[in-house]
């Protein structure tokens, strides 16, 4: 009997103690082999299948970059509506600032109109801007739907043929209303203009009086120092009695300068003089004008101490005014003083200018000027003493300009003059600061409100989007991968995805940007001149107030104020910039969130389980649940879910046209349009394509789900 070529024992075929035999070797490679292979293809068909999920995701951010875009539409109409409002009260409170300077009172009523003007303009905007982003939200699922099925129609390569259809949560939303300013911005403005023309008027009267006064208060200021080196009341204290440092001080300015100083000035130089009084020659006559010159100083510096300046609250001086002749000095107390000696001669009364004249010696009382001018007086041949001797002390002095008296006097007339015409200013600016007062508080007021009357929305897709994606294309399981390994027969079937975004906020600065760049067309063509030119600029600047709050509302203010002509005699100009400024900045305006808004990718049981979600979430939640545990039993669900997103979606076609003109500004004599605008086709060709989508979906079967889980 033949042997075998080789045998093998029962059990031993794949193994052997003593090695692998070569069958068994053979046999493990062919089975690693077509494992590999067939993992390799496994994981072939779920790539292909999978790719559906990244186009739903980039189909789902789409669709909320439209409603993401819409945001940005309604902040901007936000800051218009905020910064016309802002715009009106601030050209009011300009324009009653104005008004309280002559110069500048035209501006003043012209910027009180463009208030008025900005404040109708303000409720025109509001009206159209809440139809127009109403009109534009209407659109928004539409237009969502329309953005994602093109995302899907553009990912398609040669085999693959993508679908989509997008729905917003919540897919409705009530009409945006912008609300009127209230009754706070009206009062205000009415407040203003009811008040212009008294404001107007007493300022007037306030301005001629104070312009009197402050040319008054120029020339005693000349008169007292300003006029140095030339002669005045410095000069002629430093020359005649040796007075310097603080005693005799020199001022540069009349704005630095008091009616005090010259007083001052004027009681420090007759005690000088009193003290460094001599006679200017020999005789006896020389030393009688000598001691009747003392006795005039030491008068003048019993009369000055009496002399007093008050500069606040109201203006009060008295400048005692000094004898500049006989018929003067007799109403002084030099003519009824008892203080010269008297003796007798043949039996008449004889008066002396001072006790050492001659023929005084061992007089035994004294009497007055006006008692010798009674009648029956002997003059002294020696002092030849009679009431135009005392008459002459000051009459030169006071006549020219070398005489110390002369500028006194001067600044005394002046100080009179500045006292009557402060008296008739301070009642007219006590006038004109009331009523300013009280319109500057409603103003306010005013602006403390404007926050209350914002526009604000939340529109479908606030709360996030679902988009449904497909591929109905075909595509071999072993295309690319061919092996012997896998016999890989027909082609992948329909792969479907759900995805899910939600807007969060993006702080890159964006919405600033969009809000800063409004003005740039204007700007390119140039503002226009005049006050219509300062009507739009206060508005560009106070669009910057939106997003930087209270700093560039004062710092529009501050530039308004700047640019008006506010140099007034009466001060009420300055006076009511500095209140106007104080009120605006307790108004504490708050920058808006300016936050662009950005879709990301998110769970969608988190945008569908939303308590903003619809009914149609709430079938989308409870067909995720059928397709995973019922997968044939789903299809009757989603049609349905289709069929209501191609009712919703279409429904926006009509409000959406080919451009939306939200609104447009009307300020400083231009307009400014806030649009958003469509492709030109887009309307007819969205509609097909979306239309297409849609049917596709509708036509789809159980393999709703695709290859990866619901998630």
């Amino acid at each position: 009997m033949r042997r075998p070529f080789f045998s093998v024992a029962p059990g031993r075929l794949l193994r052997d103690e003593s090695g692998l035999t070569t069958t068994g070797m053979v046999l493990a490679l062919l089975l690693t082999l077509s494992l590999v292979f067939s993992s390799a293809q496994v994981y072939r068909i779920q790539s292909v299948s999978s790719r559906v999920q990244s186009v739903a995701d980039a189909a789902s951010l789409a669709a909320g970059n439209v409603v993401a875009e819409f945001m940005i539409a309604v902040r901007l109409c936000d800051a218009v509506a905020l910064s016309l409002s802002l715009t009106s009260l601030t050209a009011t409170g300009l324009g009653v600032v104005a008004l309280c300077v002559p110069g500048a009172q035209a501006a003043g009523g012209k910027l009180i109109e463009s208030g008025q003007k900005a404040g109708q303009a303000r409720d025109k905007f509001s009206r159209t801007a809440s139809e127009g982003l109403t009109r534009v939200q209407k659109a928004l699922p539409f237009l969502s739907a329309v953005a994602a099925a093109s995302v899907a129609s553009a990912n398609n390569p040669e085999t693959s043929r993508y679908v989509a259809m997008a729905v917003l949560v919540p897919d409705s939303a009530p009409d945006i209303g912008v609300a009127a300013e209230g009754a706070a911005a009206a009062k205000a403005r009415d407040a203003a203009a009811s008040q212009a023309e008294d404001i107007k008027r007493l300022a007037n009267e306030a301005d001629a009086a104070s312009r009197e006064a402050n040319e008054a208060k120029r020339q005693a200021f000349e008169r007292d120092c300003g006029n140095r080196p030339g002669y005045c009341m410095q000069e002629r204290a430093e020359t005649l009695a040796g007075m310097k440092g603080s005693s005799n001080p020199v001022y540069s300015s009349v704005d630095a300068w008091s009616f005090s100083v010259a007083l001052r000035r004027a009681q420090a130089y007759y005690p000088a003089r009193l003290a460094s009084e001599a006679p200017d020659g020999q005789g006896v006559e020389a030393r009688a004008r000598s001691e009747l010159r003392k006795r005039f100083f030491a008068y003048a510096s019993e009369e000055l101490s009496r002399g007093y300046v008050v500069e606040k609250p109201e203006f009060r001086a008295y400048f005692p005014h000094l004898p500049k002749n006989t018929d003067e000095m007799r109403e002084t107390t030099l003519y009824t003083d008892a203080v010269y000696p008297c003796t007798t001669e043949d039996g008449l009364p004889m008066l002396h200018a001072w006790s050492g004249c001659p023929r005084a010696a061992g007089f035994s009382s004294t009497a007055s000027i006006a008692a010798m001018e009674g009648g029956g007086w002997k003059t002294c041949s020696e002092c030849g003493f009679t009431a135009a001797s005392m008459g002459k002390v000051a009459a030169a002095s006071s006549s020219i300009d070398n005489g110390f008296e002369y500028h006194y006097e001067a600044v005394a007339r002046a100080a009179d003059a500045y006292q009557e015409a402060m008296q008739r200013a301070e009642p007219a600016k006590r006038a004109v600061k009331d009523r300013v007062a009280d319109v500057l508080a409603a103003l306010k007021e005013a602006c403390s409100r404007v926050g209350d009357y914002r526009i604000t929305a939340r529109p479908p897709g606030s709360e996030g989007f679902v988009v449904l994606c497909a591929n109905v294309g075909t595509d071999a399981p072993a295309k690319g991968f061919e092996s012997t390994f896998v016999q890989a027969t027909g082609q992948v079937g329909t792969r479907v995805a759900v995805s899910a975004s939600t807007l969060v906020a993006d702080p890159s600065g964006e919405g600033g940007n969009v809000i800063s760049s409004l003005t740039d067309g204007l700007t390119q063509r140039g503002a226009p001149a005049g006050l219509a030119g300062v009507a739009l600029d206060c508005w560009a600047g106070l669009l910057s107030a939106y997003a930087n709050g209270q700093s560039s509302l004062t710092n529009v203010v501050r530039e308004g104020l700047d640019g008006l002509p506010l140099i007034g005699a009466s001060g009420l100009g300055d006076w009511a910039a500095d209140e106007l400024s104080g009120a605006v900045e307790a108004v504490g305006l708050q920058p808006a969130n300016l936050d662009a808004l950005r879709p990301a990718v998110v769970n969608a049981a988190h945008v569908a389980g939303s308590d903003k979600a619809d009914s149609f979430c709430a079938r989308l939640v409870e067909l995720k649940r059928q397709a995973v545990a019922h997968p044939l039993m789903s299809n009757g669900v989603f049609s349905s879910l289709a069929a209501s997103v191609r009712r919703d979606a279409f429904a926006g076609i009509d409000a959406a046209g080919g451009s939306v003109e939200v609104a447009s500004i009307d300020v400083g004599g231009e307009s400014v349009p806030i649009e958003i605008s469509l492709p030109p086709a887009a309307r007819e060709f969205a509609k097909g394509a979306l239309g297409e989508a849609i049917d596709q979906l509708v036509s789809l079967y159980a393999n709703v789900t695709g290859v990866r889980p619901w998630d």
